[in-house]
């Protein structure tokens, strides 16, 4: 689960809400063990997720860094060059 969780540092145009969310939804959901939390477990689930992701917002906006912004989609072509080294060409579709 937490391998679909992506960098989100650092970017031009910084990350958005919704990948932060996704980011705080997978974190929560390797924590707990739940793909889908049952009814008892669902207000405590989302409330999880709302606190990684406020935590997560706060991280990001106070990070500092002198390394020029990188690009969504150099670094999306990156990911796909090593999932096909990794695990043949058919990756890539």
């Amino acid at each position: 689960m937490c391998r679909n969780i992506k960098t989100l540092h650092n970017f031009d145009p910084s990350a958005t809400d919704e990948e932060i969310r996704a980011a705080s939804l997978q974190f929560v959901r390797k924590l707990s063990g739940y793909n889908t939390p049952s009814k008892a477990n669902q207000e405590a689930f989302d409330k999880a997720i709302d606190d990684v992701f406020a935590v997560a917002k706060r991280l990001l906006i106070s990070l500092e860094t002198n390394a020029p912004p990188r690009d969504r989609d150099v670094e999306a072509e990156k990911a796909k060059r090593r999932a096909a080294e990794r695990f043949g060409r058919n990756a890539e579709a």
